[in-house]
């Protein structure tokens, strides 16, 4: 049996992240590796770097545009739901303005490939002449038919929490020479930490893809039984980041659900602007982990009909 109303200080936790605390030591006792640049290099060539995190990749590929604060950079998602992540827009904000429209004062077009799933119309995109920032934060693993995702834009960016277990850490990959002036505040020590953990991961990469793609289909069949359904299609080349379901009316309140599974220790969050959650989804759960994400879900319904 599962335990779904312990004392608030003896809830499990389940990131969106794989990151999980017993990674602390695992992370710290890696030896020293540069496996990361001969994969980063074969991935991107060599144009790419470390950063803090995704939001400061983002900093740096709008510092190449030096923009002021009436310029305006245009936001378009895979979903094209209004729904855009604040570490998106408070990034622009502090550079300009941004809507989610081209229109004729558009100066930058940043796409996000949306829970690892990419964006359709990129080559529609580039016949527009206008610079492209790819937000590949949740597609690290992902391709469109053309595998170009990343190669689009002149700058692509990356997250590493979202499929690594690891804190810290973003890239910025630049399909443009003038960056000579823009350098990340990492440190030496976080960006060896950084390599080490990377090196490790991607050493395993397959066993990592075919772990998460069985939690994803684990999960979704125990889901699609309650009336869930998938938000995107499933595709060959996609590594979703989340499992992310359309609602289909079932749950009356997503919002207090997901008070509610956060209570139970469960991150996740709703779609915003469509009836539709997403819930955490990657390689460092076991199926029993995701059988007690789903009884929580289950349970929530139960008590709420």
């Amino acid at each position: 049996m599962f335990i779904l109303n312990p004392d608030p200080f003896l809830v499990p936790s389940f990131r969106i992240s794989p990151f999980k605390t017993n990674f602390i030591e695992y992370n710290n006792n890696l030896q020293e590796s540069n496996y990361d640049k001969e994969y980063f290099d074969d991935k991107f060539g060599n144009n790419w770097q470390y950063t803090l995190n995704g939001r400061e990749a983002i900093k740096l590929a709008l510092s190449h545009y030096k923009l002021d604060k009436t310029d305006l950079v245009t936001v378009l998602t895979t979903s094209n739901n209004f729904y855009i992540s604040s570490c998106v827009t408070k990034e622009i904000e502090q550079v300009c303005k941004w809507n989610r429209e081209i229109t004729e004062e558009t100066k930058v077009i940043f796409v996000n490939h949306e829970f690892g799933y990419p964006f359709e119309e990129m080559e529609e995109l580039k016949k527009l002449n206008l610079p492209i920032i790819e937000d590949c934060c949740t597609t690290f693993f992902s391709q469109d038919k053309n595998d170009k995702v990343g190669k689009y834009g002149e700058f692509s960016i990356y997250s590493f929490p979202k499929f690594f277990s690891i804190q810290i850490g973003g890239l910025i990959v630049k399909n443009v020479n003038d960056l000579d002036s823009r350098s990340s505040m990492i440190t030496s020590q976080e960006e060896r930490y950084i390599k080490n953990v990377l090196s490790d991961s991607l050493q395993n990469e397959e066993k990592l893809l075919l772990k998460r793609k069985e939690n994803f289909e684990f999960a979704f069949s125990l889901l699609s039984e309650l009336g869930f359904t998938l938000r995107f299609e499933s595709k060959e080349k996609v590594v979703p980041s989340v499992l992310l379901l359309n609602n289909n009316n079932i749950i009356k309140d997503l919002g207090l659900a997901k008070e509610y599974l956060f209570r139970c220790g469960i991150q996740c969050s709703v779609f915003y602007g469509e009836d539709a959650f997403f819930i955490p989804n990657h390689q460092n759960l076991s199926q029993m982990e995701m059988i007690y994400i789903c009884e929580c879900i289950k349970n929530y319904i139960k008590i709420n009909s």
